[in-house]
């Protein structure tokens, strides 16, 4: 009998946001899937959980994926985490779980943490429509995606480095208009968690005085219905 895929989120700041499933999960794989096996370790070991852990992450997946399905088709139960987060949200695990859902292994991804939800939710601005967009390429294809995004009425998230906050925030100003609402989300379930609200062109000048630190979400709000497209075309692709 062939084995299945589970898909685990992680805490993103907080140990204790394990479900209990996820716990009892992990605790009966044959083999943990880990984007870092030294994060994963400090989460196993909060939970007394001593299970077999092999590396997954962005530069060996292609080479992994093949091996792992195999093992699947072979009768293992395999989980899969993350650094933090749900894996294949801007995290590795896309391609395993593509591979095995077109082999038709039963892939079970389990609800629990994400970065994006909690920043949306706690911004103030629309959730009932929203678009993730997730890291924004750093240089080739940027401009075209925000040229694209000008446009977009949903409430849009996104997940930026604190180093390049600043700079992001410059530049969606000069694509939105400085006068569309923002929402800075730092450090997301941890201690120093905090959320900064207003203009892009406040949060921007707020942030270049300000150095940010930890984990960023970004929450912009869609263009409204009746304002022109007047920023449609500022930042087309070089």
């Amino acid at each position: 009998m062939q084995g299945k895929l589970f898909i685990v989120p992680t805490p993103v700041g907080n140990l204790e946001d394990m479900t209990f499933r996820s716990v009892e999960v992990l605790r009966n794989a044959d083999i943990i899937l880990a984007e870092d096996t030294r994060t994963s370790s400090v989460l196993l070991h909060h939970y007394g959980i001593q299970g077999r852990l092999m590396s997954h992450h962005k530069f060996n997946e292609h080479q992994s994926v093949e091996l792992i399905k195999e093992r699947i088709l072979q009768g293992s139960n395999v989980a899969l985490v993350s650094d933090a987060g749900t894996p294949g949200i801007s995290d590795p695990g896309f391609l395993l779980a593509r591979a095995c859902a077109a082999e038709g292994i039963e892939v079970q991804t389990l609800p629990g943490a994400t970065a994006c939800i909690p920043a949306i939710v706690s911004s103030g601005l629309p959730c009932d429509r929203f678009c993730f967009e997730g890291f924004l390429p750093q240089k080739k294809g940027r401009n075209a995606i925000l040229a694209s995004l000008a446009e977009e009425t949903r409430t849009m998230i996104f997940y930026e480095s604190p180093y390049r906050l600043a700079k992001t925030l410059e530049q969606f100003e000069d694509v939105f208009g400085g006068d569309r609402e923002c929402s800075v989300a730092r450090e997301i379930s941890k201690i120093h968690e905090t959320h900064h609200r207003g203009t892009l062109t406040e949060l921007k000048q707020y942030f270049n005085e300000n150095e940010p630190k930890g984990e960023i979400v970004i929450v912009v709000s869609g263009k409204p219905a009746e304002k022109k497209a007047e920023h449609r075309n500022k930042y087309k692709e070089q």
